[in-house]
């Protein structure tokens, strides 16, 4: 397609007059701790680049079979206990190594050697046999992200056959349409993919829970290979034949090359999951025996374009992308309401519309109560250690972060949660009624506030351990809704009243195009590219207004149900899928924002 015209009085932009049209993430390898033994063929599970295991398979040298286990910090592998059957060319599902994972399969020799069929469940201290598969077989490749559910594919001497665990039993599901073994597998029990071998080829096909699909070939043929990520956002890296360095990602219809790995290699320890933001990988040949190499990625632009009918063709895949639907045609639906009634609270910025959290706040005064919605009902769940209003929030229901606030003095105090419990943490430079937002409770950023004196324009980073004072804020002010990460931050509004939006890039805060309405205290749900401000005050009172952002403009939308204020900027999800719960008037309702935005691909020839 030589001529881009307009579609229907839509215009045609090419991928490079968008680059956020269609474009793969990128990212970079980086050298991480020596194995204590060279290891090929074994196994592995993880939750990013700097949390793994790695489980049994062949020494090299002495060329044996080990059953010997370690976990990975992100400096250094430590001995845990061994498994029960030791093999090679076996595969596994799990999440944290120090929680649950699932090893399966496996051989001891090439070709129709011993096989086997067992299958050990990890608990995070030792292991322990449970139901066998189906069908015994090694160069076996699986696809999951816990131990009660797994997707195990191809292999010998059935290398078309599929079984998915349900945590009690192995089923046989549907085959494979291109018998393979020593491929790459990465996803879920539900949605996985499996690339490369059948004779060295790129050939890729997607699991769908309940039938495999073919879809786009690898770029690069290979077999030995090593893979992880999300069925939408994977990585498979290395190989044979001849040693392979080639890193290709995927972004859940088509492959594109990206950094080289530091060692060209195959058949090592590979990390299965299911997040595509990160990984790890160990061991190999035939140099990479010992070595450790960690991922992360730099996300993909985001697709900012929302408006009805927008499309864009791709000339690297030869297909259109096209905007099925703006976030302007969402609704709100009334949800659970809290079990106790609050305002000034914060909450976990980066949780879901199925998996939020909100703390602390005003109840009527000051608490140190949690609470955990799972997408039907609130739980009451252990509280924080000091009551505190006015605090920041961030991270997910399992990693979140409070920190700052007012007791009624201001505090510095820094409190993280585990899933469990609060403990707690590094304490912030500056005591300071505060905002803030990131991903875990080791990564937020504390933005402005109030401090004794005065409003400031003070920005603080948090790192697991300790805050660090970074670039400060263009505007200083109080009450700013803030989403993203410490890396891709949106903060938007505040007291004294405003409309002010300043971008974060990692570096440096940068203004951007103003809300619609000055306001602050409202709730924030979404990403730096894509975000709901909803509620808040405008002066002279609360409001029920929404505006959506789409990474260049705001937008105003559905309103909420009722007009509220100061929920702490304890709003939870995407823009597309999100909740937004207590505040004034009243301070227990729970609502629900859904607007399905999709990207359509249209094939061309």
């Amino acid at each position: 397609m030589s001529k881009y015209k307009e579609i229907k009085g839509f215009k045609v932009q090419t991928l490079a007059s968008d680059t956020a049209a269609s474009a793969a993430a990128t990212g970079s390898w980086a050298s991480g701790g020596n194995r204590p033994a060279g290891v090929q063929a074994g196994t592995g599970f993880g939750s990013g680049s700097t949390s793994g295991l790695a489980a049994t398979g062949n020494l090299y040298p002495p060329n044996s079979i080990t059953v010997d286990v370690q976990t990975y910090d992100g400096s250094a592998w430590t001995e845990v206990a061994n498994v029960n059957t030791g093999r090679k060319y076996l595969a596994a599902s799990g999440g944290s190594p120090q929680t649950a994972g699932i090893i399966f399969g496996g051989g001891l020799n090439p070709g129709p050697g011993t096989l086997y069929t067992n299958a050990e469940l990890w608990n995070g201290s030792a292991w322990t046999e449970t139901g066998d598969l189906n069908t015994a077989r090694d160069n076996i490749r699986g696809a999951g992200a816990a131990s009660t559910a797994a997707l195990a594919f191809g292999g010998g001497p059935q290398p078309t056959y599929a079984e998915s665990w349900n945590g009690s039993a192995w089923t046989e599901v549907a085959d494979l349409n291109s018998g393979r073994g020593n491929g790459a597998g990465f996803g879920t029990s539900t949605n996985a993919i499996a690339a490369g071998n059948v004779s060295s080829s790129g050939i890729t096909e997607l699991w769908d829970g309940s039938s495999w699909t073919e879809v786009s070939d690898m770029n690069t043929g290979r077999d030995y290979a090593f893979g992880f990520g999300a069925y939408t956002s994977g990585i498979v890296c290395g190989g044979s034949p001849n040693p392979k360095a080639q890193t290709e990602a995927w972004d859940g219809s088509s492959w594109t090359e990206v950094a080289d790995l530091g060692t060209a290699g195959w058949a090592g320890n590979y990390q299965n999951g299911s997040s595509g933001t990160d990984g790890l990988i160990s061991g190999g040949l035939p140099a990479r025996t010992n070595l450790t190499e960690e991922w992360t990625t730099t996300p993909a632009p985001t697709f900012t374009k929302i408006n009805l009918g927008q499309v864009y063709y791709n000339s690297g895949s030869n297909a259109f992308k096209v905007t099925a639907q703006p976030v302007p045609g969402g609704t709100w639906a009334s949800a659970a309401n809290l079990n106790t009634a609050g305002t000034n609270a914060a909450g976990a910025t980066a949780g879901t519309q199925t998996a939020a959290l909100i703390f602390a706040g005003d109840r009527p005064s000051r608490v140190t109560a949690t609470e955990k919605y799972d997408g039907t009902s609130w739980t009451t769940v252990n509280a924080m250690s000091t009551g505190r209003n006015n605090l920041g929030g961030a991270g997910i229901t399992t990693s979140a972060l409070g920190f700052g606030g007012g007791t009624p003095s201001y505090t510095n105090a820094t409190e993280e949660y585990d899933g469990t419990n609060w403990t707690s943490g590094g304490n912030l430079n500056t005591a300071r009624q505060t905002t803030g937002a990131g991903a875990s409770n080791s990564s937020a950023l504390a933005v402005g506030g109030y401090d004794p004196s005065a409003v400031t324009d003070a920005v603080e980073q948090y790192n697991g351990t300790a805050w660090t004072e970074i670039a400060e804020i263009n505007t200083a002010r109080y009450i700013i809704n803030n989403t993203g990460t410490v890396t891709a931050m949106l903060g938007a509004g505040g007291q004294p009243h405003n409309a002010s939006v300043e971008s974060w890039d990692g570096t440096s805060w940068t203004e951007t195009t103003d809300l619609g309405t000055a306001k602050s205290g409202g709730y924030n749900s979404g990403t730096q590219g894509a975000t709901l401000y909803s509620g808040g005050n405008a002066s002279p009172g609360n409001i029920a207004n929404v505006e959506a952002w789409d990474g260049s403009s705001w937008t105003e939308i559905a309103d909420i149900s009722s007009s509220r204020n100061v929920g702490g900027n304890c709003g939870a999800g995407t823009a597309s899928a999100a909740i937004i719960y207590a505040g004034t008037g009243p301070g227990n309702l729970t609502e629900e924002f859904t607007a399905s935005v999709t990207n359509k691909t249209i094939t061309v020839s």
